[in-house]
């Protein structure tokens, strides 16, 4: 029995915007490439539109390949550097390749059938372009972990294991009936 008052209607947390608008973008992207496809079609003919496809494949897999072994290239020239003594950053150590990460996701761009995916693919394998999205991924992420250190790592803590809807914690404790008598124990099963 409870002798707190019951709220009416809990309150629902509310949806984030990206859960909100991300499936409709994604529809409405495959909407617009199947659409871009036919229209690439009528305007010439199928083959050009699965020469086009192929294309796309065959790019985007050497440029995934290849942006493969630069990053494992440079995590075994940062391992053998720090193996002879030579910190990463300093005088005497070669610089690191950036934008492989965003190199390997124009190749995936690329390889997913569609024209504007492939347009993206192929604008992130640009330098300028992996820089500033580099830069703008970098400031995002700063900007959303101060918004996350505000909070203390208890709260977090707090608020999973309090997902009631009204937000109540009941104390309490379980009481079993059972005799005092040990149980005899069981024949083996047979087969």
């Amino acid at each position: 029995m409870t002798t707190g008052a019951q709220t009416p209607y809990p309150a629902r947390p509310r949806r984030s915007r990206l859960r909100t608008w991300l499936p409709l973008g994604v529809a409405a992207w495959l909407v617009l490439e199947i659409w871009l496809l036919t229209l690439v079609a009528g305007a010439s003919s199928g083959l050009v539109v699965f020469l086009l496809l192929v294309a796309g494949v065959v790019l985007g897999s050497v440029v995934i390949k290849r942006a493969g072994r630069r990053a494992f290239r440079s995590l075994s020239e940062t391992l053998q550097q720090q193996q002879g003594g030579v910190v990463p950053g300093s005088p005497g150590s070669r610089p690191d390749s950036e934008g492989n990460g965003l190199t390997m996701l124009g190749g995936l761009l690329l390889i997913i059938p569609g024209l504007i995916s492939d347009a993206l693919g192929l604008l992130l394998l640009l330098p300028p372009v992996q820089k500033a999205v580099s830069r703008y991924a970098e400031r995002t992420f700063e900007r959303k972990l101060r918004e996350a250190a505000q909070g203390s790592l208890g709260d977090v803590f707090q608020q999973a294991r309090i997902h009631r809807p009204d937000g109540k914690v009941v104390q309490g404790e379980v009481i079993r009936d059972e005799p005092d008598t040990p149980q005899e124990p069981r024949p083996p099963l047979s087969r």
